[in-house]
């Protein structure tokens, strides 16, 4: 067991220096001088020369990426062009958004289709099956941006039960960061939970039709027992795969509904670094959420493990 999980972790390590270097390379070609950006248009040409000496851009390639990444390493990030603090600083400081509204989103997709997946699959080829199916379809068809903004209409301008948008901040006052984050949570966790209802559906019709469920009801065990004790724990693998995925992503910020929500996360950091050109945020950033989901993912198989006990033994 202790030798898979090693060869994961290594894995897992050789998959971040390729995502780094992916990242590093793309944004190296990419047209646009940092330092002209800093400077002005204006700037004289000797100015530029010695901002670029100063950021360490008039060193080649490889130098530039080893020197990022050996920074890392050592625990030294880089400073935002724009803002002037350390990248780290900024990225804690939108995780604080990111995260809590990400496991709020993950929370409400759980709570909401493994139950309906579970209902679904009790009552497969019936109307309560039928309208499950017909509503996670829907889901699945809904952009979350068009949900996110029907919320907004319906919940804030029309009812005033929450805010339209903006963070107030967790020192400021928690209650209001936490409404704050519902609906742009409620509206991530609908649209995973549309996946989830469906793959939870189909892995506990195949893992009832096994025999073995077939003899628990021969046993005389009730149905509850039988469907939530032997059927979910063995129908969750799949689920946890694709709900590891999930979080990875949502950890990663999703971009769209925080500026939607107007919401300082992750997605809406990286998506202004991007748009003024400020490389060691876009950069970190980026390397932050390809590690997220590949550590998230990396945890899901200790789940494994603990959902499958056949994993124990490999």
């Amino acid at each position: 067991m202790s030798r898979y999980f090693l060869k994961k972790l290594i894995t897992l390590i050789i998959l971040l220096f390729f995502v780094s270097l992916t990242v590093f390379s793309i944004l190296f070609v990419l047209p646009g001088d940092p330092a002209q950006i800093i400077l002005g248009l204006n700037a004289s040409a000797e100015t530029l020369a010695n901002l670029r000496a100063e950021l360490g851009l008039d060193q080649p390639f490889w130098t530039q990426y080893t020197d990022w990444i050996f920074g890392l390493i050592a625990g030294k990030s880089g400073n935002s062009i724009n803002y002037g603090v350390p990248v780290t600083e900024l990225i804690r400081s939108s995780l604080s958004v990111t995260g809590p509204m990400a496991v709020m989103a993950i929370f409400f997709a759980v709570m909401l289709a493994i139950p309906l997946g579970i209902y679904a699959a009790t009552h497969h080829n019936r109307p309560g099956d039928v309208t499950v199916m017909f509503f996670s379809q829907l889901g699945l068809a809904t952009p979350e941006f068009w949900l996110g903004i029907l919320f907004i209409l319906l919940f804030a301008v029309q009812w005033g039960i929450f805010p339209a948008g903006g963070f107030p901040g967790w020192d400021v006052s928690v209650w209001g960061s936490l409404k704050a984050l519902i609906l742009p949570a409620v509206a991530l966790g609908a649209i995973r939970a549309s996946i989830l209802v469906r793959l939870t559906r189909s892995a506990m019709l195949d893992v009832l039709g096994e025999d073995y469920i077939r003899t628990a009801y021969a046993k005389g065990l009730k149905r509850r027992t039988v469907v939530y004790v032997h059927g979910l724990k063995n129908a969750l693998v799949p689920v946890l795969t694709i709900l590891g995925l999930q979080l990875g992503q949502l950890l990663a910020g999703a971009i769209i509904i925080e500026n939607v929500y107007y919401l300082p996360g992750l997605g809406r950091l990286v998506f202004q670094a991007i748009g003024q050109r400020d490389l060691p945020v876009v950069r970190e950033v980026v390397l932050f959420m390809a590690a997220a989901v590949v550590v998230v993912n990396y945890l899901v198989d200790f789940a494994y493990a603990a959902v499958d006990p056949r994993f124990k033994l490999q």
